[in-house]
């Protein structure tokens, strides 16, 4: 907390003004999440579990601000709804929907810099709502929008956006900018650095993003509309997601409505769906398969399980231990063959793809999870991606 405090004043005494966005300390929310548990033998009331995981930013907000004003600054902290930030009427995952910056801007004015406790807002109704995971990133993006902030550095565990996970892949290299549009293909397919929220909001109001490290003083990773695609390099990087099922709906009479009927029940739920495969239709009778979170496996199969007596499907499978690795560049939608290197390169693994899907700038592929982290680095070496590899530029070999 201490460092954290210095490295912002020497901020503030460069000439800058700064507003500080904290998340909670350590493993505060998930010893609040285990207090909850002393308490309530089922699922505690999702207005009161708002109540209760608020609070471990606001302690991070109070404390770093005295620790701020030991190094002789004026500060000032403040909760997400003393900021002004407004949100949706949803508990436990709650969107921005409007901030008042006025405030802030008084408090900058008076050459004070401000803390605010992330991940919350308040409803109109006056409600305390938290914006589920990633809300402190949402929270920073949203309030350097409403500012007009020159600059939001999201200051985190890693030193950048790196081609893929540096824990798989030792020689991962470091990028100094990505799109937005890259950026947010990477955290929806499960690249944890920023969350996909934080990444929209910074796309669509043109934020200045830049990623670094709270640990050094390295150049980070600058989150752009248009980011410097380097020759030779198609693929910028490689997520992937652990966390996949697939079910399997064998046996459906071909009529209208039946994939209407079972992913309106789903999405009733809030039960998200991702790849959906269906097959072509064997004497009246069709197939389909789609993937979805691995939380959600039991709850999804429940739900389809309901729908029987108006699908009138043959057999509900599903398997779970599955994992989805996802390339991902803005140079692919130009570029032949990108596909079909990742299918050959998985396949001379003697591994299976179990689904597959595709945009513009991504292909993701469904595998046994096994052998996650061989794929993975089999695809950063075909893609030349790892940071002592060699591409080819205008027929000359070029060594990074």
């Amino acid at each position: 907390m201490k460092r954290v405090a210095t490295r912002i004043v020497e901020r503030k005494r460069q000439g800058n003004r700064c507003v500080v966005v904290v998340s909670a300390m350590g493993d505060t929310t998930d010893e609040l999440i285990d207090l909850t548990k002393q308490i309530v033998s089922g699922t505690p009331p999702i207005r009161e579990m708002d109540m209760l995981l608020s609070t471990g930013e606001q302690v991070s907000s109070a404390l770093l601000s005295m620790a701020i004003s030991e190094l002789g600054e004026k500060t000032v902290a403040y909760t997400g709804w003393q900021a002004g930030i407004r949100t949706e009427s949803l508990h436990g995952k709650a969107r921005i929907t409007s901030i008042e910056p006025k405030r802030l801007l008084k408090a900058l004015s008076e050459e004070q810099i401000v803390i605010i406790a992330g991940f919350q807002g308040l409803t109109e109704d006056g409600e305390i709502t938290t914006l589920g995971r990633g809300g402190s990133d949402t929270t920073a993006v949203a309030i350097a929008s409403a500012i007009k902030a020159d600059i939001c550095e999201i200051y985190t565990d890693v030193d950048g956006i790196y081609s893929t996970d540096p824990r798989i892949v030792k020689v991962a290299r470091k990028l100094k900018e990505i799109s937005y549009d890259e950026m947010l293909e990477l955290a929806n397919l499960g690249a944890a650095v920023l969350h996909p929220r934080a990444v929209e909001c910074a796309k669509h109001n043109k934020v200045n993003l830049v990623v670094r490290s709270s640990f050094t003083q390295n150049e980070g990773t600058q989150v752009k509309e248009e980011a410097f695609m380097e020759q030779g390099v198609v693929v910028s990087g490689i997520a992937y997601d652990k966390n996949v099922a697939r079910i399997s709906i064998l046996g459906v009479p071909e009529r209208p409505g039946q994939l209407a009927t079972v992913f309106s029940a789903l999405a009733n739920e809030k039960i998200d769906v991702d790849i959906i495969v269906q097959s072509g239709v064997v004497q009246g009778q069709a197939e389909f398969s789609f993937s979805l979170s691995s939380a959600d496996l039991d709850r999804a199969v429940a739900v389809i399980e309901s729908t029987h007596s108006i699908v009138g499907f043959r057999e509900l499978t599903s398997e779970n231990n599955l994992v989805k690795v996802s390339i991902v560049g803005a140079g692919m939608v130009s570029t032949p063959g990108v596909a079909a290197k990742m299918f050959t390169t998985i396949s001379n693994l003697g591994i299976s793809i179990n689904m597959v899907s595709t945009s513009e700038i991504k292909t993701s592929c469904v595998i046994d999870g096994s052998r996650l982290n061989e794929v993975i680095q089999a695809l950063h070496t075909a893609y030349g991606l790892d940071a002592d590899s060699t591409v080819f530029v205008g027929g000359k070999a070029e060594r990074r």
